[in-house]
């Protein structure tokens, strides 16, 4: 998805409607109170023409506002011109007061003409933005009420009213930031969990016709190949590993979709692992997910897939491997060992020296530009192991 397609989710419309039915319902109260109170103003004319922009501007931001204006890779120009315009249609009509109210009735403590319709440029920055955008946008208000009593020679005398409605503005942004955050991420789970439930119930479907078909065929020829013995027999110890690796494949938990835009909550790592098992690579992950970066998981996969390389190229068909899987606090580890004929002192050093960089580069560079460290044991006839940490601070 681009950053020019709107969210359009039920959650994005939902909120946006809320934000439109509250603009339009305090700007009802906005009318009653201008009515009751315009015979005692400065200015009669300028409440009413307060009220008539008030009025212009909700009708205009019940269309403007929603989920096609606010793209969900983040605010584009138009969005930011949006929120720009409401805020400053509210701050303006905030500071009108000092013009149109008599100096007795602020200092009274009479409410600014729009009273609660200002918080809906709040709510409007907090749903766009988040707890921070919320913040902003009421510190933004706040100063508009304040410039009303320094205009009109008050500031000596602001009331608990005026205190009152600036804290409820910083308490609406908080909160209602603090709450959409928690919707999205809320939304975006249940997105998650529906896709990984179809995507089950799939691997499921294709893992029956798979066993009805293709495994039936490769046990078939592992039998027939031991019977025949010669190359029969080793065509059939090739069905069979191929039998052994698709049984591992179908009956492996399925890989979770990729994570929704802005969760930040990372690549699973245990899939990526598990998909190099075989009847000749045992994979060990912890039983909870482990999640990395998906540029940091696809670099661990390749640099344990190219460690696996080495061992059929260096240690024959036959060998054995074991790849682990660690969750520390601070770090990820990732095992790779093999019942090799292991590695004489400095063999590494010297296959570097020739040019051969296999290990040097698909590995310890894999790692190293993650931020991690490589370390390899091995001595001849006792195998070899590859161990690869890195730290989730640098990842």
């Amino acid at each position: 998805m681009t950053a020019a397609e709107p969210r359009g989710t039920g959650l994005e419309t939902a909120l946006w409607r809320a934000v439109a039915v509250y603009r339009g319902l305090a700007l009802c109260y906005a009318a009653i109170l201008i009515a009751m109170n315009s015979g005692g103003y400065a200015h009669p004319l300028g409440g009413w023409a307060v009220l008539a922009a008030m009025a212009v501007w909700t009708g205009y931001a019940s269309f403007a506002f929603g989920p096609a204006s606010f793209p969900l890779d983040g605010l584009g120009r138009r969005a930011r011109a949006l929120l720009a315009a409401d805020l400053a249609v509210a701050a303006a009509c905030v500071l009108a007061t000092a013009w149109v109210e008599t100096t007795r009735h602020i200092t009274a403590g009479r409410p600014t003409l729009p009273v609660s319709w200002v918080a809906a440029a709040v709510l409007s920055w907090a749903v766009a933005g988040g707890r921070r955008a919320g913040l902003a946008a009421a510190a933004v208000l706040a100063a508009a009420n304040l410039a009303v009593h320094a205009v009109a020679g008050t500031a000596g005398g602001i009331g608990g009213t005026t205190i009152n409605g600036i804290v409820l503005l910083f308490l609406a942004g908080l909160v209602v930031g603090h709450v959409v955050r928690l919707a999205r991420e809320a939304e975006a789970r249940l997105a998650r969990a529906v896709e990984l439930e179809a995507a089950t119930r799939e691997r499921e479907r294709l893992a029956r016709r798979i066993h009805d078909s293709v495994l039936q065929v490769l046990a078939m020829v592992q039998r027939r190949g031991g019977e025949l013995g010669g190359e029969a027999a080793e065509l059939g110890r090739l069905a069979g590993e191929q039998e052994a690796a698709l049984r591992s494949l179908i009956g492996a938990g399925s890989a979770p979709p990729p994570e929704p835009p802005g969760t930040g909550a990372g690549t699973d790592l245990r899939p990526l692992l598990t998909g190099h098992a075989s009847t000749s690579v045992t994979v060990s992950t912890p039983a909870t997910e482990v999640r990395l970066p998906p540029h940091a998981a696809r670099e661990v996969e390749a640099a344990v897939a190219a460690a696996l390389d080495n061992v059929r190229r260096h240690c024959g068909d036959g060998a054995r491997a074991w790849v682990l899987l660690e969750d520390g606090a601070g770090e990820v580890t990732v095992s790779v060992r093999d019942d090799g004929p292991g590695m004489p002192p400095g063999r590494l050093d010297r296959a570097a020296a020739d040019g051969r960089l296999g290990v040097a580069q698909s590995i310890r560079g894999r790692i190293a530009d993650l931020g991690g460290t490589v370390t390899i044991f091995s001595a001849e006839g006792d195998g070899t192991e590859i161990e690869m940490t890195v730290p989730r601070a640098r990842v």
